[in-house]
């Protein structure tokens, strides 16, 4: 089948969208829109994530879970949302733990579209979410995609950073060869975590491994 994705990602994942569970997923996604039911991100932005990062620029990976299933907050790419839409919580405790870690001021702009643009791949495991619905499409296969896109960047590129929050993020770390990138775990950032996000400076030693591998910093300030 012909999927409408960045071209190193289609060349890079052709084998999965030749899969049995990838046609299942597509055919439950139209079932969807056939039955009337609205599906967050719109079709054109499920792979935003890919589009504004193809795999060759491909430098640090931010595992998210699904999208926001609140009208107009998804956007294809993890915890960001829409100019002009209020920061989730979660993206705010992000901007708080820069701020303390870096001693910059973040503008409070909820889109992570810059970052994108500096090989910042910001994935969730679920590409799409049945509106007012959290979690709904958790079991269409997405997840069967997802980890190959992770094992894809883990086998065909060399010192990625991978930014793991939360139980399920971890949960993928098998995926990823730790010789050849450097994995970062954390608690989430939802407030549900009580705050044990904070203090884990992710983005210095992130910033600092890059270095290291002779690359660029990402520039996280917005």
């Amino acid at each position: 089948m012909t999927v409408k994705i960045e071209p190193s990602w289609r060349d890079a994942l052709q084998s999965e969208f030749d899969q049995p569970y990838f046609a299942q997923l597509a055919a439950f996604l139209h079932a969807e829109k056939a039955a009337g039911r609205q599906i967050f991100p719109p079709g054109s932005q499920i792979f935003r994530a890919f589009e504004l990062c193809p795999l060759d620029r491909t430098r640090v990976v931010i595992l998210g879970q699904d999208p926001y299933h609140g009208y107009g907050q998804a956007m294809g790419l993890c915890f960001s949302v829409p100019q002009g839409v209020p920061a989730p919580p979660s993206l705010k405790n992000i901007f708080k733990e820069i701020e303390s870690d870096l001693g910059i001021r973040m503008s409070g702009s909820p889109d992570l579209t810059p970052w994108a643009r500096q090989g910042v791949l910001l994935l969730n495991a679920v590409l799409t979410v049945r509106a007012g619905e959290a979690a709904s499409h958790g079991s269409i296969g997405w997840q069967t995609f997802t980890d190959a896109v992770i094992r894809t960047v883990s086998e065909r590129r060399d010192g990625v950073v991978f930014l793991l929050w939360g139980a399920y993020a971890r949960s993928k770390a098998p995926l990823i060869d730790a010789k050849r990138h450097l994995v970062l775990e954390a608690a989430h950032p939802s407030p549900l975590a009580r705050g044990a996000f904070f203090g884990c400076r992710h983005f210095s030693r992130c910033n600092d491994y890059l270095a290291a591998e002779g690359q660029p910093p990402i520039d996280w300030k917005l």
